[in-house]
């Protein structure tokens, strides 16, 4: 009875000391969701600048919006309601739908009109030009545009606001009926740009709630349906499709795991002690990802506890080892040598994963690492100790009996690896398609449904191609607008052959200093101005006085020190510029985005007459390259990691014949898994590569057991069993993941499910044959 108090006592003291370990951890923890964590170094400029888009990039964080289900009036009633709320919102830093509103303009920027409107490069302000204006708004207050334009008409006679509106709206706007865009199918259109990052699903998350919340609260929504399309939608939505397939995988996979063991140990309370060593590993790496890095992405943590299933087997090694007549503490010391082997083992694989130089690797190889020994190390010292004293020897099991009694007599031919190998090798040379998928859109695929609504919204809206970027480079913004400006022309004229439909230069917003002193040049003297409007407006219906604000704004702007980036940055239209200039070392880039690229090649002839100031950039290509490079650090790494792993082996064995019985079936398993998977017609990524690693780990375990020299049968029993029941679970959890409709799931579960197969299969055939 003192030894069963001890033995609670010991357990409670276990459970207290995992609390205050998850609390610390849990607090200090910071869960990050920016994909980039798990993106390598860039090495190159293009590169650099992909991973800057991917997060930060105009077209990556743009929302396409649709709203139809109602009459159009209505429609156009809730676009002008859903952007004024969203206008307020912390979540969105732009939000457009055609509407124009002179009472939203800040009175005090609106005199850089005639800095900013391309009308003077074509026009005077001299009677003539005046004259026309005014009779065509003579014309335009007599037509139901009358209730926009008489505020406008005092201050802006010439309707510059209009101009700029229209030359700030998308290089291919929509139709406007009431006001507001409109779809050719009688849908209202909406583009809303968020403040957070593209590629970051929990603030695109927030901030399409917050979008939703916002429409729905409006006023007669009723049966009005809004639609969202956009990369941070499609972001959001494979992130919770992912998370919720993975969450049922994981119920139903661990409902079937303790059922596992309870058929195999027939006892619940055997089977909440042995989960103590892996929840111990688990907090354990969570605590040193706080402590050493303060945050982690959840990524990581996923992987992490898939990664860290190895080391279910240590408690399960303990429990089917143990033998009748022998108390726990006896039974762990005798495994302990090969079970700590293959602990140092499995860690010094993950280390691969700490030499990528990504951040989210490292992450990744810091929780595994911390979790495999901390859970090795509590069931080598602390589950022992709080084992019942009774047992059902493993050994002793009729089944266990006849298995082995089965595999005993399977036939070993010396010569069947060797033939394999051959065999394995050339079925890989003749594999069909490409070795490597690069292309990360293909790892969290979209259904093409929403694909072809994303299309369709987007040719709509002339929203941005989210593939090229027109990148132009010059020492300092005033230049960068001044390049923009030159090259303008020459895109036009690529948009009238049909290369692409459209591009948006940051001089559609602001022009160069230079460009601004011209046309303020050109603004004529308050008493030249007022001789030209009394000719102008001679016989028609206008007030003499009507016309003072136009006359003061224009001898405001004949004063005005020119706009610079950094001010119009901060003006209300600013955002959208803002985010189209991006800072370097050695200068400044500007962004211009590009709509129906048709012809990349035109694109880029044109680029190259510019000597290298202007330059097409291909996402897809930069995103590839940077795949590529991050693939052949990993390789390298876990090339390293293998060759440490194999002198660990003979080391810890102390014997290259006993080494060459545990590398030999696990080096050929896995070349055997990536045979299978490209004979599919699978072509491998990262995930394939991490699900590698986890099945080599656990290949090593098998054939690390039954290598070992045992004393007697029932021994060679015990380690049956203890390899079925590490066999069956890793079958049943990553089975399941294999039938996943997502790729990165499959990749994980097929993977890994192929290698445990393997494995096991090939640890039985080329080990020692039993004595």
């Amino acid at each position: 009875m003192r030894a069963d108090a001890r033995r609670w006592l010991l357990v409670l003291i276990w459970l207290l000391a995992l609390g205050v370990l998850g609390f610390f951890a849990l607090r200090s923890l910071t869960v990050s969701t920016d994909l980039r964590s798990f993106m390598p170094p860039p090495r190159t400029a293009d590169q650099k600048l992909l991973m800057d888009q991917v997060g930060e990039g105009p077209a990556t964080r743009l929302l396409l919006l649709a709203i139809d289900g109602a009459p159009p009036e209505r429609l156009a009633a809730l676009s002008r309601g859903l952007a004024d709320a969203l206008h307020k919102d912390p979540h969105f830093e732009q939000v457009i739908n055609g509407a124009f509103d002179p009472a939203a303009l800040d009175p005090k920027w609106l005199p850089y009109r005639y800095l900013l409107s391309p009308t003077l490069d074509h026009h005077a302000l001299d009677a003539a030009y005046l004259a026309d204006q005014l009779q065509q708004r003579v014309e335009d207050l007599a037509s139901p545009a009358a209730t926009l334009l008489k505020p406008l008409l005092p201050r802006d006679p010439t309707l510059e606001m209009l101009v700029l509106a229209q030359r700030w709206s998308p290089p291919k706007p929509p139709a406007m009926r009431d006001g507001v865009w409109f779809s050719a199918d009688g849908a209202a259109l909406l583009l809303a740009q968020t403040r957070g990052a593209g590629f970051d699903p929990a603030a695109q998350g927030a901030a399409i709630d917050a979008l939703e919340a916002a429409f729905h609260s409006l006023a007669d929504v009723d049966g009005a349906h809004l639609e969202i399309s956009g990369p941070g939608y499609f972001s959001v939505l494979i992130s919770a499709k992912t998370r919720g397939e993975a969450d049922r995988i994981g119920a139903v996979s661990t409902i079937g795991f303790i059922l596992l063991l309870l058929l195999a140990y027939r006892s619940p309370a055997l089977l909440l002690l042995a989960a103590l060593p892996i929840a111990s590993g688990g907090l354990a790496g969570v605590a040193a990802l706080a402590w050493l890095f303060g945050s982690a992405h959840g990524i990581t943590l996923a992987f992490g506890f898939t990664l860290l299933g190895v080391a279910q087997e240590y408690p399960i090694r303990l429990l089917s080892h143990r033998r009748a007549g022998e108390d726990a503490v006896t039974s762990v010391r005798a495994l302990w040598p090969l079970l700590a082997t293959a602990i140092v083992s499995a860690a010094i694989a993950y280390l691969a994963f700490f030499a990528s130089g990504v951040s989210g690797l490292e992450q990744l190889a810091v929780f595994t690492i911390s979790g495999l020994l901390v859970a090795g190390f509590s069931t080598r010292y602390l589950l022992p100790r709080v084992l019942p004293s009774k047992f059902r020897d493993a050994a002793d099991s009729p089944a266990i009996v006849t298995a082995l009694a089965i595999i005993d007599r399977v036939p070993r031919p010396a010569w069947l690896p060797g033939l394999l190998t051959i065999v394995a090798l050339f079925a890989l040379w003749r594999a069909p398609g490409p070795m490597w998928q690069n292309d990360l859109a293909a790892l969290t695929p979209v259904p093409e449904d929403l694909l072809l609504r994303d299309t369709k919204l987007r040719g709509e809206l002339g929203a941005p191609d989210v593939r090229y970027l027109l990148v132009l480079q010059a020492p300092d913004p005033d230049r960068l607008l001044a390049l923009s400006e030159s090259i303008e022309p020459r895109l036009d004229a690529l948009v009238g052959k049909g290369a692409l439909d459209a591009a948006e230069l940051p001089s559609r917003y602001l022009p160069s200093v230079a460009t601004q002193r011209a046309r303020q040049a050109k603004l004529p003297d308050r008493a030249t101005l007022v001789s030209a409007l009394a000719e102008a407006s001679r016989d028609l219906p206008f007030r003499a006085d009507l016309f003072a604000p136009f006359l003061d704004d224009v001898e405001t702007a004949r004063a005005l020190a020119p706009l610079t980036a950094d001010q119009f940055a901060q003006t209300p239209l600013g955002a959208r510029f803002a985010s189209m200039l991006v800072k370097r070392d050695d200068g400044w880039l500007a962004l211009a985005t590009l709509s129906g690229v048709h012809d990349a090649d035109a694109i880029e002839t044109f680029t190259a007459t510019t000597n290298g100031s202007a330059r097409l950039l291909d996402l897809k290509a930069a995103s590839e390259s940077l795949v590529i490079a991050y693939r052949e650090r990993i390789l390298r790494a876990l090339g390293i990691a293998l060759a440490l792993l194999a002198l660990t082996v003979i080391v810890a064995l102390r014997s290259a014949r006993r080494a060459w019985h545990v590398l030999a079936p696990m080096s050929l398993a896995t070349l055997l898994v990536l045979v299978v998977e490209r004979v599919a017609g699978i072509s491998l990524s990262l995930f394939h590569l991490v699900a590698l690693t986890l099945a080599a780990g656990l290949g090593l375990h098998y054939a690390l057991f039954f290598e070992r020299p045992v004393a007697d049968a029932a021994e060679a029993r015990r380690t049956l069993h203890a390899t079925l029941v590490c066999v069956a679970s890793a079958l049943l959890v990553f089975g399941m993941q294999a039938w996943s409709s997502l790729p990165v799931l499959r990749a994980i579960g097929l993977t890994v499910a192929l290698g445990v197969g393997f494995h096991f299969c090939l640890s039985i055939l080329m080990a020692r044959p039993r004595r």
